[in-house]
């Protein structure tokens, strides 16, 4: 991990993407274009660790191009995160181990029929793994207060 600028240093950085429970927002570059998807992801201290179908649109772009961007920020302000690139690369042997990672990362105990469900398709799953990675930080934190959500998201009803 390479860490070109920002407020935060290499150990907050890390701290970051080891501890924020929100997806990693994924650019890939896609025959008509850069596509963004939004993935759980694992963070080992060196790379991003994702997982998806093997036959996603994602592992067709990545086999094809390597090069990907990779945001994780919350939604809500204050506005703050890590933001930068890095080369993916489709690894189908740890797909299921990743997906496990990721079901205990991101699910608790009262979304069990949705782990149950993701674990029965686990065979289909391959690992991306996001290395070389470029990151920059930014924080708003110290001049943005905090917003409830209702201040920010349209009630859809």
């Amino acid at each position: 991990m390479q860490l070109v600028s920002g407020p935060w240093d290499a150990d907050q950085v890390t701290r970051w993407l080891e501890g924020a429970r929100i997806p990693v927002r994924l650019s890939v570059l896609a025959p008509r274009g850069p596509l963004v998807v939004s993935l759980w992801y694992h963070f080992d201290g060196d790379a991003i660790w994702c997982a998806t179908r093997s036959g996603s649109g994602v592992v067709a772009h990545v086999r094809s191009d390597a090069r990907v961007g990779i945001e994780v920020a919350p939604d809500l302000p204050p506005y703050r995160g890590v933001r930068g690139t890095g080369r993916a690369e489709v690894v189908p042997e740890r797909g299921a181990d990743t997906l496990e990672l990721l079901l205990d990362r991101y699910l608790d105990a009262v979304n069990e029929p949705l782990a149950d469900q993701l674990r029965r398709n686990a065979d289909d799953e391959v690992a991306l793994r996001i290395g070389s990675l470029t990151l920059t930080s930014w924080d708003f934190s110290p001049r943005m207060q905090p917003q409830e959500p209702a201040a920010v998201l349209p009630d859809l009803g």
